[in-house]
C-alpha cells in the first residue's frame, strides 16, 4: 500500500499480517471487479465500432454488454478466465474457448507449442516501463497539487490523500498506455478465430506493428481505446475496494490480537 505506515494509526499488527491483508484484499477485489474486466476485453476484441449505429456491433455499452452476456451465457460468464487471471497467466482471451484451465493449457501446448503462452509479450513489456514511470510521476505531481489546493488544516487524512492521488495517477497512466493493452489482447487470442466467429469479425495479426497498423486503418484512432471506459471504471473501483478490504482486514487482525491479550 503506497505510503502506508502500519504503526501510524496505532494498530498492533505485524508485517506478515500487513502483507496478508494486502494479498487477501487484492484477491477479493479481483473477484468483485471481474465482470468489468470481462466486458472490457469483449470491447477490446470487437472489430466493429462500439456504437448502436453499427449494425454489426454486438456490444456498444457497458450496461448493454452486461445484459447481453447474462442472457446468452449466464452469470458465470462474468468470471470466465478468473483462475488464470488470479495466477497472472495469459488471461481471459485464451481460456474462454476451453472447458477448463487444464484443458486450455494442454490443448494450446499441443497445437501451437510453448511459444503460444507468450503471445502479446512485446506490448506487455513495452507498456511496463512507461506505465510505471507515468504512475509514479503523476502520483508525485498529484500530491503536490493536493498540497497546493488544500490548506494545511485540511490535510489530516493521509489515507484519503493517497487513495485520491493513487487513483488519479492510475487513471492517467492507464489512459496513456491503454492502446498497448488492446494490442496485447488482440495478439493473445490469435489462433482462436474459429471459436470466435459468433462474436463478430475476426482478424489475424503478424505482430505488434501489424496489429497497430490494422487497428488504425480499419477502426480509426478511437479503436485504440475500445474498452477504456470499463477499464477506468474498473481501475477506480479496484483502488477503492482494495483500500476498503485492506483496512477492514487490518482492523480485524488488530481486534483479534486485542481479544487474545
Amino acid at each position: 500500500m503506497v505510503g502506508y505506515d502500519p504503526k501510524a494509526d496505532g494498530r498492533n499488527i505485524s508485517s506478515f499480517e500487513v502483507a496478508l491483508a494486502g494479498s487477501v484484499s487484492g484477491l477479493v477485489t479481483r473477484v468483485m471487479i471481474s465482470p468489468l474486466d470481462v466486458i472490457k476485453i469483449r470491447f477490446q476484441l470487437q472489430i466493429e465500432r462500439l456504437s448502436r449505429s453499427d449494425p454489426g456491433a454486438k456490444y456498444h455499452g457497458i450496461l448493454q454488454a452486461g445484459r447481453q452476456i447474462l442472457q446468452e451465457e449466464g452469470p458465470t460468464a462474468f468470471w470466465k478466465g478468473h483462475v488464470p487471471a488470479q495466477l497472472l497467466s495469459i488471461g481471459y482471451g485464451a481460456v474462454q474457448v476451453y472447458k477448463t484451465l487444464r484443458d486450455a493449457v494442454v490443448t494450446m501446448y499441443r497445437t501451437e507449442g510453448p511459444l503460444v503462452f507468450y503471445k502479446g509479450l512485446n506490448p506487455t513489456l513495452i507498456a511496463i516501463f512507461p506505465y510505471a514511470g507515468f504512475q509514479f510521476s503523476f502520483y508525485s505531481a498529484l500530491k503536490h497539487v493536493h498540497k497546493w489546493v488544500l490548506p494545511a488544516e485540511g490535510r489530516n487524512n493521509e489515507n484519503l490523500r493517497n487513495l485520491l492521488c493513487g487513483s488519479g495517477a492510475g487513471v492517467l497512466s492507464k489512459t496513456l498506455t491503454y492502446p498497448l493493452d488492446l494490442f496485447k489482447k488482440r495478439l493473445q487470442v490469435g489462433g482462436f478465430e474459429r471459436a470466435r466467429v459468433t462474436f463478430g469479425q475476426v482478424r489475424s495479426y503478424r505482430g505488434l506493428l501489424d496489429c497497430a497498423q490494422q487497428v488504425l486503418q480499419e477502426e480509426g484512432p478511437t479503436g485504440l481505446f475500445k474498452g477504456l471506459s470499463p477499464s477506468l471504471l474498473k481501475a477506480a473501483l479496484s483502488t477503492g475496494f482494495v483500500f476498503f478490504w485492506y483496512e477492514l482486514f487490518c482492523s480485524l487482525f488488530h481486534h483479534m490480537k486485542k481479544a487474545d491479550s
